[in-house]
């Protein structure tokens, strides 16, 4: 079976997917969990305490998926074009 639709649908499709799978990994992956560490706790009196930013497993679960997207959405972007100039 063979579906007939305009190329305009899978690069909207494609270019979505590629578009908020880096906006998932910018803003859904970013580093949250914020400690400080254990020395600067000890002496309250340092002028600069330094914070220690980690990612947990939510953030690197987004920043894996978004990576997916990201791929996924090229592969459509390209096949569409590659079936579009085929018999073009």
């Amino acid at each position: 079976m063979q579906v007939n639709l305009p190329p305009i649908i899978p690069y909207i499709v494609g270019f979505a997917l590629i578009v908020f799978g880096g906006l998932r990994i910018k803003f859904l992956g970013a580093p949250r969990a914020r400690r400080e560490r254990d020395a600067d706790l000890q002496e309250p009196s340092a002028p600069a305490r330094e914070e220690v930013i980690e990612r947990g497993p939510e953030q690197r679960r987004h920043i894996r998926w978004g990576i997916i997207w990201i791929l996924l959405g090229a592969f459509v972007v390209i096949s569409t074009y590659l079936q579009a100039n085929r018999h073009g």
